[in-house]
Parts: structure tokens; sequence; C-alpha cells
């Protein structure tokens, strides 16, 4: 995929367009409001992979660039999945500056343990450690 260019460029992002699938087609975000995706992008290290200047895939690292990290969002739209640019993504993700040296570098995943573990991520070490307010309806309330 020699044409796909990953950067972490935010004034490149189709905020629109990452929100239209977040809010539709995601199973973590359905609902979420614009205003929410452009503050979450505001407040993170995003990265995005084009095709010909169209945004095909997107994630984002909310971190303190010196201790913890957490990778959310990742998304390759589903045209596009198959061709190696998760992979890309997460080769982008891994050198990124922000991330080197964290102690602690997590995320949450339902099916892609697998794309995951060959960048390093293992379950959690010590699972009854951590704890989590979830609110898995906020967005609908927000509505």
């Amino acid at each position: 995929m020699d044409t796909l260019v990953v950067s972490d460029d935010k004034s490149k992002l189709d905020i629109v367009r990452i929100h239209h699938f977040l809010t539709t087609q995601s199973t973590w975000a359905k609902g979420i409001p614009l205003a929410t995706v452009e503050k979450s992008i505001e407040h993170s290290v995003c990265i995005g992979a084009y095709l010909d200047e169209l945004q095909v895939g997107f994630c984002r690292i909310i971190t303190d660039q010196a201790t913890f990290a957490n990778l959310v969002d990742v998304v390759v739209w589903p045209e596009f999945r198959g061709q190696g640019i998760s992979r890309r993504l997460m080769e982008a993700v891994s050198a990124h500056p922000s991330i080197q040296g964290v102690r602690r570098f997590t995320l949450a995943t339902f099916d892609a343990h697998g794309l995951y573990q060959k960048y390093g991520f293992t379950s959690l070490n010590k699972p009854q450690t951590f704890m989590e307010i979830y609110r898995p309806d906020i967005y609908a309330d927000a509505q």
C-alpha cells in the first residue's frame, strides 16, 4: 500500500467523517455528539491514515506523554479493511514520540486482540487493581 499516508497532523483529519463512523458504525460510541468528538480530538494525539487525501483510518492516544497512555477509537473504514491499514496505524502509534517512555499503555478491544498483541499489548497484569466508572448510556443522555 504505497499510496497510504499516515500522519499525526490534526489539520488533515476529516472530523465529520470520524464522527459519522463513531456515531453510526462503532460499537463503543453510538450517538456521540459531534462536539464531544471535536473536544476529544483537541485533547488527544491523533493519527490518521489517508489514501489520495481520503481518510480511511483513525486512532487517538490519550496521554500525559510521560507516564500513561490509552489507545482509543481505532478505526479503519469497512471498505478499506484487509489492506494493512490497521498495521500501519499501529506502527505509527508504536513509534509516536508521545508514548515513548510511558510506564503503562492501555487499550480496550472487543475482537482485535491478535492485532494488538503484535505490538506488545497483553492482558492486564493485575486486573484486580483496575477500577472504572462506566456510563454506557452517556451519549444517549446528552441528546
